[in-house]
Formats: structure tokens, C-alpha cells, sequence
């Protein structure tokens, strides 16, 4: 079986050095950075602004997972897009038309992502997989790091594993919240290919990083 994705999510980091953080993460084996964006009125709390994302982009290479917790989403498409996101994932909930906004994302050059928090059903997707190049199921009502695995989002994984490939779609199927290794390899069975993970990954500080993300991939 192919080692899952792994996504630190930076959220989790340490934001008085953002850049060396990035780079550490590349070094120790991370296949994408996930960037949590909130903006206090989606959901409860403010994070990285483009500023923020453009600053850190020159310290690695992997492709930026930028997740857009931000109501209305569609004015910051283009600005996150040039601060370097190579993916964008956004909420059902955080515009009337998410069938446009998936494919403005793909116009502006960027993977497109639906999000879906505990409380959404999976059929969302099924109207738009033939825009959606990544699927991420929260395990945790989105807001803030550190909370527990939910644990009825293995039967989602599964739901949204069997609507992806009825289909056809070559998608990712992410999962995020309270991921460790004690339930990552309960997701990738369930069929999820891509994990983020925040605290897990970031305990311990950088020199653990390496093995806390290989923990992850033998999931």
C-alpha cells in the first residue's frame, strides 16, 4: 500500500520563525505544507494572512495546501493564488456558488479542494467532482489546533472513498483533525491518501520532526 501524504499543518508551529519551520519540514520528509487560513468570522479565530504565505513560500518547495476558513472565500482566491498556494481548498458554506468558485480556482492555475466539515454531508461532492482535485474531511469542527479525532469520520472517509471512485476521480481524499498515529492508519483503511496533521507533527520540536512524520506514513 502507497504511504499516505503528509501535510503538516503550520498552524501547530512555531509563528516567530514560520520559514525556518517550512524548511525543517521539507527536510524531514512532509509532502505538502498545509496553511490554515481563519479569519475570525467563518470560524473563530484569525490566522495567516497572503502576506504571511507569500513571506514563507521562498523556504520550500512543497506545494502549499492552502485552506481557505474565510467567509465570502471569493474575493482572497487571487491573492492566496499569488502568495503561492498550489492548492486551495474551500467551504460549501463560504459562498452561494461553489461550483464557480472551484472553477475559478482551476483558471487561476491552482488545484481546487472541497472542505467538509463534520456536519456537511458528503453528497456536496458528488455535484461538483468533475472540479475537484482534493476532498478534506474535518474530524474536528475547524476553528483551532490541538482537539480530538472525531471518530465517526471513519465511515465518512469511507462514504467519500466509494463517491470518488463510483465516479472515476483521481481526487485526494484528505483528512484533518486530531490525526496521529494511533488513528492514522484507521483513515488510510477507511481510504483516505492524504493526512494533515498539527500537533502531532510539531511535537517535540524540529529534531523530531523527521520521525514523527515517518510514524505518520507507516500508517
Amino acid at each position: 500500500m502507497t504511504a499516505p501524504l503528509i501535510c503538516p499543518s503550520i498552524l501547530a508551529s512555531d509563528f516567530a520563525r514560520l520559514g525556518e519551520e517550512v524548511a525543517a519540514l521539507e527536510a524531514a520528509g512532509a509532502d505538502w505544507i498545509h496553511v490554515d487560513v481563519m479569519d475570525g468570522h467563518f470560524v473563530p479565530n484569525i490566522t495567516l494572512g497572503p502576506d504571511i504565505v507569500k513571506a514563507i513560500r521562498p523556504h520550500t518547495t512543497l506545494p502549499f495546501d492552502v485552506h481557505l476558513m474565510v467567509a465570502p472565500v471569493d474575493p482572497w482566491l487571487e491573492a492566496y493564488r499569488e502568495a503561492g498556494a498550489d492548492i486551495l481548498t474551500v467551504h460549501p458554506e463560504s459562498g452561494p456558488h461553489l461550483h464557480r468558485t472551484l472553477g475559478r480556482i482551476r483558471h487561476l492555475g491552482a488545484k481546487a479542494g472541497v472542505v467538509l466539515n463534520p456536519g456537511t454531508p458528503v453528497d456536496v461532492v458528488a455535484e461538483v467532482v468533475d472540479l475537484v482535485d482534493l476532498v478534506l474531511l474535518m474530524s474536528v469542527n475547524p476553528g483551532f489546533g490541538g482537539q480530538s479525532f472525531i471518530d465517526t469520520t471513519l465511515r465518512k472517509i469511507e462514504r467519500t472513498r466509494a463517491l470518488l471512485d463510483a465516479a472515476g476521480s483521481k481526487a485526494h481524499l484528505q483528512v484533518d483533525g486530531g490525526v496521529t498515529s494511533a488513528n492514522a492508519a484507521a483513515c488510510v483503511a477507511a481510504g483516505a491518501d492524504a493526512l494533515v496533521a498539527g500537533s502531532f507533527v510539531f511535537k517535540g520540536g524540529p529534531a523530531a520532526y523527521a520521525d514523527n512524520i515517518a510514524a505518520l506514513k507507516r500508517a
